[in-house]
């Protein structure tokens, strides 16, 4: 570490020193999927009692109201937890964003509910502990280690750590654009893309849909002729949508609910779909593809088609304000005998959503692991204070104007 200040080598060596195995075993003990509203109560006040000891006002923050679309095509309240939000010296210079969630994919009936040590000390198994309960970890022992540097005057910022991140943070979108306003550059704890801690740079976006199909039930027998079948309406209307997948665009028809007896013609069925645009001209694209489709389908059946939903995760392309983050990261990595490497990756996070707002944002700053959204997720212990060192010096370095 000859390449670093005196300063910068007392804020890393503060945050690669921090217990945080303890903090990611205690947290990913709770079961937190992104439905079990209790569970992410209990974690939301553990994370609370931890984040306050930095400075700033904390609040859990009541999430925004989330509607979907139910089996038998009527609309309905989808119950989502609170959202840890903290706001560090507002007036302060440079303003970061720094965000997380505390959820996790497995619900509290999974059978993955326990830790285990896959190399006894070095590897962790266990559900949330990548994702991204050890980037939690990793996020706040840099922001105390940055708190205890002379820097920590320049620095204001924000931390969110929502609780529906993995079901498409409908109910905090809004809490991380409001975040998001006005900040230099955002950094976001998911875990690497790759186990060798390579940050994930460009990814497209993700929307899903339901699509409502309201036809007119007859006699199968009697007089089919009479009838308007749902059930066909929405096959054509998947088939329809699948067949544009090309360059920049996906398509993944994923379900069909509704139908009815053999004997009677179907009148209602509902279609739901995911659709990844790889940029935003493509998601244009997309749109006005969906617009076309469900009005086409619903003249040549001669029945209705309602629409719900929206591209909730924006495309996050690489821009030079990105590219330049990237590089800053890059730097830092090497001053830290760390290779820091990105590559373009298929999924979607809560950096989709901030770089919507305008503001470079880096969200694999996570820990390294693996198998992530499995029964085989892993931590590699070691990339603790390795990832911890890298953040602080990082944000280091953008207080100081790098």
């Amino acid at each position: 570490m000859g390449a670093l200040t005196s300063q910068e080598r007392d804020c890393v060596d503060a945050a690669s020193a921090a217990d945080m195995l303890a903090q990611v075993e205690n947290w990913a003990n709770v079961n937190s999927g992104s439905r079990n509203i209790e569970g992410l109560g209990t974690i939301g006040a553990r994370l609370a009692g931890a984040f306050a000891d930095l400075p700033g006002e904390i609040a859990m923050r009541d999430p925004a109201q989330v509607e979907a679309i139910d089996a038998s095509g009527k609309a309905y309240d989808v119950p989502h937890g609170k959202n840890l939000h903290l706001k560090v010296r507002p007036d302060a210079p440079v303003q970061l964003l720094f965000t997380g969630h505390m959820d996790t994919v497995f619900a509290i009936d999974h059978p993955f509910q326990s830790l285990r040590w896959l190399e006894p000390g070095k590897v962790l198994g266990g559900p949330g502990v990548a994702d991204m309960k050890g980037g939690i970890a990793v996020m706040l022992a840099a922001l105390k280690a940055i708190e205890a540097s002379p820097a920590a005057s320049v620095l204001g910022y924000e931390v969110v750590i929502n609780s529906d991140e993995e079901v498409g943070s409908l109910g905090s979108a809004a809490l991380i654009a409001e975040s998001a306003r006005g900040k230099r550059a955002a950094l976001t704890y998911e875990p690497s893309a790759l186990p060798d801690g390579t940050l994930a740079g460009a990814r497209p976006g993700s929307g899903n849909f339901s699509f409502t199909v309201h036809g007119k039930s007859a006699h199968a027998g009697r007089n089919p002729e009479d009838g308007r079948n749902a059930l066909i309406a929405a096959a054509d209307l998947a088939m329809r949508l699948k067949a544009a997948v090309g360059p920049g665009l996906n398509v993944n028809p994923a379900r069909i609910d509704g139908g009815s007896p053999n004997n009677v013609v179907p009148d209602l069925a509902i279609l739901r779909v995911n659709v990844r645009p790889e940029t935003l001209d493509d998601q244009a694209r997309a749109q006005q593809l969906i617009d076309a489709a469900v009005a086409a389908i619903a003249k040549e059946h001669d029945l209705t088609i309602s629409s719900h939903g929206h591209f909730a995760r924006p495309p996050k392309p690489m821009t030079p304000e990105m590219e330049s983050l990237f590089g800053l990261v890059k730097q830092a990595g090497a001053d830290l005998g760390q290779s820091i490497g990105w590559k373009s990756t298929g999924g979607v996070c809560d950096g989709n959503n901030i770089a919507a707002c305008g503001v470079p944002v880096i969200d694999t700053m996570g820990v390294r692991g693996g198998s992530i959204h499995s029964m085989e997720e892993y931590l590699i212990v070691d990339s603790l204070a390795e990832r911890a060192a890298l953040s602080a010096l990082t944000i280091l370095r953008l207080a100081e104007g790098a």
